[in-house]
């Protein structure tokens, strides 16, 4: 199955606990290497910050950036889960590469 790269930032309540937000990623790791044999390459927390306008009547939001690479039948998935988290109020996935291949460790 081809491998794609993805990018996707996720734009979390800013008052939901750490916890909470550690249990939705390892989730959505499980469905990148579990259901679609894709690898998790990066969890990169950017932390708490203002947003440009209100969203959800808050007007901070806690930005998560993950990359990974699976085939392309998979974001539907990854972002049906999170359409359906109520403390996820927005999310953006982009494609960074057409090709990608995982490394035998």
């Amino acid at each position: 199955m081809k491998l794609r790269r993805y990018e996707t930032l996720i734009l979390f309540n800013p008052d939901m606990e750490n916890r909470e937000r550690q249990e939705i990623l390892e989730d959505l790791t499980k469905v990148v290497e579990e259901e679609y044999k894709g690898k998790w390459l990066v969890t990169d927390d950017w932390g708490v910050r203002e947003l440009a306008y209100p969203v959800a009547k808050h007007t901070r939001g806690h930005y998560v950036r993950i990359e990974y690479g699976v085939p392309g039948c998979a974001i539907q998935e990854i972002e049906r889960k999170l359409r359906l988290n109520e403390d996820v109020f927005k999310f953006l996935t982009v494609k960074l590469q057409d090709k990608f291949e995982i490394e035998e460790e």
